[in-house]
């Protein structure tokens, strides 16, 4: 056990977040995603809604700040954002401006190049996310200057 590290960050999970890089992709999926299609490491998370993982991650991953979105949903059928989407951005607490969206198909080729896929047990469709890390900075996180 470790402290400050959030309790679903547990074990595979955590150690897949901290082999990412700046500027590398990771998936949140619901538990309908075809993760095992991707080829990309795949982390299980059963049981838990994606929100919650959203939220968990976004304790230890930055979001990518260089242009472009750092956020991608999968759009939904009908153009409106579903709530497990809305949910989805409030967890991964980016500025409007980062977050987009991606028809079913484009979301899935995007996905296919992500380095983690992270499956949930979430249970409402559309409820995925893919996320671009950005950079750990130590002067950032501590205040220090340089």
């Amino acid at each position: 056990m470790l402290t400050g590290i959030h309790p679903i960050l547990a074990g595979e999970l955590l150690a897949a977040l901290d082999r990412l890089g700046h500027g590398d992709e990771l998936v949140v999926a619901d538990a309908n995603f075809p993760a095992h299609r991707m080829g990309a490491q795949v982390v299980e998370t059963p049981g838990l809604p994606s929100p919650e993982v959203v939220e968990a991650i976004r304790t230890v991953v930055p979001l990518d700040g260089y242009e472009g979105a750092s956020v991608l949903l999968m759009a939904a059928e009908g153009g409106e954002r579903l709530a497990v989407q809305h949910e989805l951005v409030e967890a991964a607490s980016a500025p409007a401006d980062r977050v987009a969206e991606l028809e079913r198909f484009a979301f899935y080729e995007r996905a296919a190049a992500a380095r983690l896929v992270v499956r949930t047990g979430e249970l409402r469709p559309y409820g995925n996310l893919l996320l671009r890390k950005g950079v750990v900075n130590a002067y950032v996180a501590t205040g220090a200057a340089r």
